[in-house]
């Protein structure tokens, strides 16, 4: 297992690569989005979320992505850099619409139905941006379309070779990857040993089976990764590092359910908050935990309510 990452400027520095998104949202919580008729418009995208969720922790983080030149484009990179990000990263694809994602607000697994033009056209990324960087994240869904895909694996590649940590949010559904089962870019990460957090939903969805968590970690006991974290909601976090033993830790108790979605995302900026300060693993995972229950008890992003208490 590689060495925690060094103490500097460089080190410390989060570079997170994928979708930038309008996220339209149904006004009420709704099993099916046949159900919803009303929606509001907010900026989305997994990796987008992290990066803002990282600033807001107080974490230095480049994000790397792909808008449409068009109203939503303008739109989602002002909502960035009210969020703290820089926008040097964010490009502007001419021809291409930015995506949209129609979400079913819910207390569960929402439902969702993707429109991808411009997310998916992320170009090479620059070698000096890597460099200074500590550790470089992405996402199942930012993997599942070329050109994307192949610059994206490009710069992992890089960044493992300098002695990077790679992250990734196996964020797997069936929909993103159409014909494309996703399993040999699953391989492809894996071999760069990476941080991966994996839901209990991602693993039904990845595999085509409806799993126990008994038999997700036995599937993942399988797995070749540094790090490997198994979300399961309202049921805890299950983890282990390396080849060592799993273990858990429970779901923080929510004073009320507002929504899960973007709780994912939360928790893991929690995670790497802490992972790229050099602390313990448990505490990653309280850390991670206490950021996401702070976003389930909340209506919209964390990072756009400054009163918000940190843990």
């Amino acid at each position: 297992m590689k060495d925690a990452p060094m103490n500097n400027a460089h080190t410390k520095t989060i570079l997170v690569i994928g979708e930038l998104l309008a996220d339209l949202i149904s006004e009420n919580n709704i099993e099916s989005l046949a159900f919803s008729s009303n929606f509001i418009i907010n900026q989305g995208g997994s990796p987008a979320n992290l990066s803002a969720n990282l600033k807001w922790l107080g974490n230095q983080t480049n994000l790397v992505g792909c808008v449409g030149e068009d109203g939503l484009g303008d739109y989602l990179i002002n909502e960035m850099q009210m969020a703290g990000l820089s926008a040097k990263y964010l490009q502007r694809i001419p021809k291409h619409q930015t995506s949209i994602v129609l979400v079913g607000k819910s207390t569960g697994t929402p439902d969702f139905i993707a429109y991808r033009h411009a997310d998916m056209q992320i170009g090479k990324i620059d070698d000096e941006l890597i460099e200074s960087s500590g550790l470089l994240h992405t996402t199942a869904f930012a993997l599942s379309k070329e050109p994307a895909k192949s610059h994206i694996l490009e710069a992992f590649a890089k960044a493992y070779r300098a002695g990077k940590f790679i992250s990734i949010d196996w964020n797997y559904a069936p929909a993103i990857w159409n014909e494309n089962n996703g399993q040999e870019v699953f391989e492809q990460i894996c071999a760069f040993n990476p941080l991966l957090k994996i839901s209990l939903d991602d693993m039904e969805r990845f595999t085509g089976q409806q799993l126990s968590i008994a038999k997700s970690i036995d599937a993942l006991s399988q797995v070749n990764a540094q790090f490997i974290c198994l979300t399961c909601g309202k049921d805890g976090v299950w983890y282990r590092q390396g080849k060592g033993k799993w273990a858990y830790k429970a779901a923080h108790p929510t004073q009320q359910v507002v929504s899960v979605t973007g709780a994912g995302d939360a928790f893991w900026a929690g995670f790497l908050s802490h992972f790229i300060a050099n602390k313990p693993i448990e505490s990653c995972i309280d850390n991670a935990l206490a950021i996401a229950r702070k976003k389930i008890e909340k209506e919209g992003a964390l990072y756009s309510s400054r009163h918000i208490t940190l843990p």
